[in-house]
């Protein structure tokens, strides 16, 4: 399992070898979530349109899942479109919105063959057919496999999620269904779209940016936070595997001492 970090370590010879002890196998993140920044800048610096950094960004995917499959990682969220991406140029949107149809038939026979479960966590209202259409397809397929679950946030923003939750939290107070007074975070967070997944151990950002960004709000109160300036397209396993180790090397003490 652990094959590729070592032979990673390997390659970067003994002084390096030493300064980065090997990933500790029982204590590898569960969950890592990922904010996939830096695509449009990524090709802004080599004189491309920005949908090309996006095209990039989505060939990376791939190979980050299988780094994380290959070290035990549980589920991989991926931040692939938020609530506010909306906002962004028409032409951007649309090639956004065609990259799930050009992606899963390009990479889901590999995926399958790695066990890899496809999921979804977001709203479908405002998605295009087509978008639909290659996640269900992508998901149906996969749905059977019991290895990394794969999870795109897409159409997903934490603040509406948090929204989302309060109302149908009222609504089933006003219909008798839950007493107010058996609110507590475990009982609120049965309300969130990943309550059957656990909270991200780790979040992973890219791009040299330093903020949450709408994504996981409730999910990533006690999770560890890595930052890369490397753009998402030039993200590589190796930068994975590193933000496991100095995962591996905090503690995480939950408030407590």
């Amino acid at each position: 399992m652990l094959k590729p970090f070592k032979k990673w370590l390997r390659s970067l010879g003994k002084d390096a070898v030493k300064a980065f002890p090997t990933i500790d196998p029982e204590h590898v993140p569960a969950h890592v979530a990922i904010i996939m920044d830096g695509n449009g800048r990524w090709a802004k610096q080599r004189g491309l349109p920005r949908v090309a950094g996006h095209h990039s960004g989505m060939k990376n995917v791939k190979k980050i899942t299988i780094a994380a499959n290959d070290i035990g990682v549980k589920v991989l969220t991926m931040y692939a479109f938020s609530t506010e991406n909306w906002k962004r140029p028409k032409e951007e949107v649309e090639f956004l919105m065609k990259l799930p149809s050009e992606f899963f038939p390009l990479e889901i026979g590999e995926l399958i063959e790695k066990n890899v479960r496809i999921r979804m966590t977001g709203w479908n209202e405002g998605l295009p057919d087509y978008t639909l259409r290659a996640i269900e397809d992508a998901i149906e397929r996969t749905k059977n496999n019991t290895g990394l679950i794969l999870n795109f946030a897409l159409n997903y923003g934490g603040r509406k999620e948090i929204l989302d939750g309060v109302q149908n939290i009222y609504k089933e107070v006003q219909e008798g269904k839950f007493r107010i007074e058996d609110l507590d975070e475990e009982s609120f967070s049965r309300y969130m779209l990943t309550s059957d997944l656990p909270d991200p151990d780790l979040l992973i950002r890219t791009s040299g940016e330093l903020r949450l960004s709408n994504f996981l709000l409730w999910q990533l109160a006690y999770s560890e936070l890595w930052f890369t300036d490397a753009y998402w397209p030039e993200f590589t396993d190796d930068l994975f595997y590193q933000a496991i180790v100095e995962y591996q090397q905090r503690a995480r003490r939950y408030g407590g001492i």
